[in-house]
């Protein structure tokens, strides 16, 4: 796991930041599915964090499908976690690509977004 930080001079809420550290965390593969995270207890403390807040941050990845919790066995990326990002990454760089290629010939973002528009609607 890389270094998470919390910057006290960020407005977001260091439970909000730690989530988001999280998220992008697993996105990148870098906390693959099956990574046991540290207990909150710890985490709060290399952090410098209430313990309240780390459960926070848990309890929200969790809701929204990147933590599983097993009880004793601690905190688990979500088996689904990395198929999802893995997904919303191959997602960003077709489109990317696809902006790219349209933008080469010469399309502005109106039209461009027409493309997709009936693109989708022919399937």
């Amino acid at each position: 796991m890389t270094t998470l930080r919390i910057d006290p001079g960020d407005a977001r809420p260091p439970f909000e930041q730690l989530r988001r550290q999280l998220v992008a965390q697993i996105a990148a593969g870098e906390l693959p599915p099956g990574t046991k995270l540290p207990p909150v207890r710890r985490l709060a403390a290399d952090l410098a964090l209430a313990p309240n807040t780390v459960a926070r941050a848990y309890r929200e990845l969790e809701s929204e499908g990147y933590l599983v919790t097993q009880g004793r066995n601690g905190t688990l990326v979500a088996p689904s976690a990395a198929t999802d990002a893995e997904l919303a990454r191959r997602a960003a760089t077709l489109a990317e690509s696809y902006v790219g290629e349209m933008r080469r010939l010469g399309l502005a973002p109106d039209a461009i977004i027409g493309a997709v528009r009936r693109a989708l609607d022919t399937r």
